[in-house]
């Protein structure tokens, strides 16, 4: 892969007039909906990247890092895995890639390697996708599957016995909101995974299926013993989570999607209802009115809400070291912000700290080993980039 380093001393904060304050807009629906302000302050980093350019990508979706290599592997939505060794800049190709049924928001999704094996050789490792499954009719669900990762050179790898572990239940039409993060706990013991609304609205109230929720469970697929409510879900009342991680205190958190308005951040807690359809901090694409959270309606209130929208892509807490100051906030990709959101977190509340303007829609954003970030751009082209401080 072809790999250019380039300053783009554009990628600035977005200063706004107000400090640390909230400003407030009006949606169409003629609902007020509080939206916190991006501040200048920027804890000692000053946007100025040095960014190296490693090729492009047809509509990548997400990326990881073998655990204890400098091997990053990003998925493409049509059904396609490409690799590269970053130290070298070896492109690495894959074959046995699950056939996926895509359009619309869906095809090839998540990738995801188990941290504990950070010792093993990069020729056999675990690991999980999720994707988009046709079902019967005109209908879809999301899944998640486990095989095995066999690279017996040092450009090209098989994914061997991909099995199904997980289904999105039930199957819909449409082709929507599938969400399908995957995520670990930090003791390795479960496996959390989101699952969209699939646009259904309703059903994320309704626990009697698996849309509009996270749900946890073994590393296996199976339900984990001492969920809340004695089947695979742990939270619910959401509508299309593009990113979940672990902050340094072991607490989970969700990035979704809101309809017009109303991006959530949540922290994300046992058998909590977060509120979707009922209660949102935006309104319906037709301007049809959706109460904003109260204090009072008895569901999970999100920890910060953005209007006008910010589309994330994913979001990952950031653990290095590489960038002063940004140890423990939140980076968030923005797919109509065409930014990369940074948010700093105060006990269960956030506040938007800085907005790093990309100038194109980000899909995603993952802490490279050694703490530099990598970034991958959405669509038809997608580049992959390395930022690094200035």
């Amino acid at each position: 892969m072809k790999c250019v380093t380039i300053l783009l001393a554009t990628l600035s904060p977005l200063l706004m007039a107000s400090s640390c304050g909230s400003g407030s807009s009006t949606t169409g629906g003629g609902e007020t909906v509080s939206t916190p302000s991006p501040t200048s302050t920027t804890a000692g980093f000053d946007g100025n990247f040095a960014v190296s350019e490693h090729g492009s990508f047809d509509e990548p979706w997400a990326a990881a890092f073998v655990p204890g290599t400098d091997v990053i592997v990003v998925t493409e939505k049509g059904g396609s895995i490409r690799g590269m060794n970053t130290a070298n800049q070896r492109a690495i190709f894959f074959t046995g890639v699950p056939q996926v049924d895509y359009g619309g928001q869906g095809g090839l999704g998540d990738i995801a390697f188990l941290p504990s094996e950070a010792s093993s050789t990069i020729d056999r490792r675990t690991i999980y996708l999720s994707w988009a499954e046709a079902g019967s009719g005109d209908t879809r669900g999301a899944v998640v599957g486990r095989g095995q990762m066999v690279c017996e050179d040092h450009q090209s790898c098989e994914i061997r016995n991909m099995e199904v572990i997980w289904r999105q239940a039930p199957k819909t039409t449409g082709r929507g909101h599938y969400s399908h993060r995957i995520l670990f706990s930090p003791d390795e013991r479960y496996m959390y995974v989101a699952s969209g609304d699939r646009q259904k609205l309703d059903p994320a109230q309704d626990r009697s299926n698996t849309l509009g929720s996270i749900v946890r469970l073994n590393l296996d697929g199976s339900a984990a013993a001492d969920n809340p409510f004695g089947d695979e879900i742990w939270s619910y009342g959401h509508r299309n989570i593009l990113g979940m991680d672990f902050d340094a205190q072991g607490r989970l958190w969700d990035m979704e999607h809101g309809p017009k308005g109303g991006d959530e951040l949540n922290l994300v807690k046992r058998g909590a209802n977060y509120g979707w359809p009922v209660r949102s901090n935006g309104v319906h694409y037709n301007g049809d009115n959706i109460p904003d959270h109260s204090a009072d309606d008895g569901f999970a209130k999100p920890a910060i809400s953005w209007t006008p929208v910010i589309a994330p892509g994913n979001m990952v807490f950031y653990r290095g070291s590489l960038f002063d100051g940004m140890k423990g906030d939140a980076l968030i990709s923005g797919l109509s912000s065409n930014a990369i959101v940074r948010v700093a977190i105060d006990g269960e509340s956030a506040i938007e700290v800085a907005r790093y303007d990309m100038g194109k829609r980000i899909r995603s954003v993952i802490e490279g080993p050694d703490g530099a970030l990598w970034v991958l751009e959405d669509g038809s082209g997608g580049r992959l980039l390395e930022l690094r401080p200035q």
